[in-house]
């Protein structure tokens, strides 16, 4: 009988320790929230940044993730004006949380986590020319903490000259932006100017780095109807003169392709660029791969894979243009 007490005692003692193992497991588990912070260039309040936040949510959701129960995402945006030193503060925040791993939302951001930050895993999202901007030793094997997606390449810069000639055939001289102290300064103009001649167009590159170079440089450049306009690819410009190159192109009466669709929406001509929505789910799918385990180091950086051209037809009717239906017809969006 003692003997049965004692193996009784036990097996009690046994069943007791394993009804508490799940409310062990569950407090363990709450104990180990991850926490991702996104750097954010622009307004909290752009209805752009608001969709792509929405979909790195999805994203991770959609991998699993429940938002609140075991991941966390803290969001600090820029602001409006692009101030360096209001996105450094936000990015410094963010690592002092501390972060296990940092969403960068554009070349800016990264550029400015670069700067500060070694260790803390960072996951970018549309960065122009990552390899030559330093952020990776390479693409295939990035090496280091930073690993993600590259916003597009340079080959299609020419498909922008083909788009205008296009929507405005009569189109001879062509002025480009260019800015400097981008990435893309002299790679997307080089695309361009590869297939200027096979199109009949003359090239106008205008810097726009220094204050008031965008409008000297549009001013000295139009002259009448056989001339547009190409923007290329830069966070300075998108941020800052978005409107004012807008203006500048209906007051001068310049067809103009620019290099995203965020310019469209806000009265511009037409955009050829790569669809932006689809790469922060696959970063969310990269923040996954690094919260289980991964190194970035190994993660190869991507280049987009769908591109998307869009009209504002609204836009097109101000210039005197009409679109032409085989051009409307492959447009993934027109805007009336």
């Amino acid at each position: 009988m003692h003997l049965d007490r004692i193996k009784r005692r036990k097996f009690i003692t046994l069943l007791g320790g394993a009804a508490a193992w799940p409310l062990a497991a569950r407090a363990q588990q709450r104990e180990r929230m991850s926490r991702i912070g996104m750097l954010v260039p622009g307004a909290a309040d752009d209805p752009t940044n608001q969709v792509r936040v929405a979909t790195f949510m999805q994203g991770l959701q959609e991998a699993g993730w429940v938002i609140g129960r075991n991941v966390q995402v803290d969001t600090r945006f820029g602001g409006e004006g692009g101030d360096d030193e209001r996105l450094r503060a936000m990015a410094a925040e963010l690592l002092a949380l501390p972060a296990d791993l940092i969403v960068a939302v554009t070349g800016a951001a990264v550029r400015i986590l670069k700067a500060i930050n070694r260790a803390t895993p960072v996951v970018f999202v549309s960065a122009i020319d990552p390899l030559a901007s330093g952020y990776v030793a390479s693409l295939s094997r990035p090496g280091g903490s930073y690993t993600g997606f590259a916003s597009f390449e340079y080959g299609f810069g020419g498909k922008w000259l083909q788009l205008l000639k296009q929507v405005a055939p009569n189109v001879t001289r062509v002025a480009v932006t260019r800015d400097p102290g981008a990435a893309t300064g002299g790679g997307q103009f080089g695309a361009i100017q590869a297939v200027a001649s096979l199109l009949g167009a003359e090239l106008t590159p205008i810097d726009v780095r220094e204050p008031g170079a965008l409008e000297r440089g549009i001013e000295e450049f139009a002259r009448g109807p056989h001339d547009g306009l190409i923007v290329t690819g830069s966070a300075l410009l998108a941020r800052l003169q978005r409107n004012r190159i807008i203006a500048l192109a209906a007051e001068h009466k310049l067809p103009a392709v620019y290099p995203n669709r965020v310019y469209v929406d806000a009265g511009g001509l037409m955009s050829y660029a790569p669809d932006a929505l689809p790469t922060f789910r696959l970063a969310a799918g990269y923040a996954d791969r690094i919260l289980k385990g991964e190194k970035p180091a190994d993660l190869p950086v991507q280049a987009p894979t769908k591109y998307e051209t869009v009209i504002n037809l609204k836009s097109a009717k101000a210039l005197g243009l009409t679109v032409p239906a085989t051009l409307l017809t492959l447009a993934d969006e027109v805007i009336e």
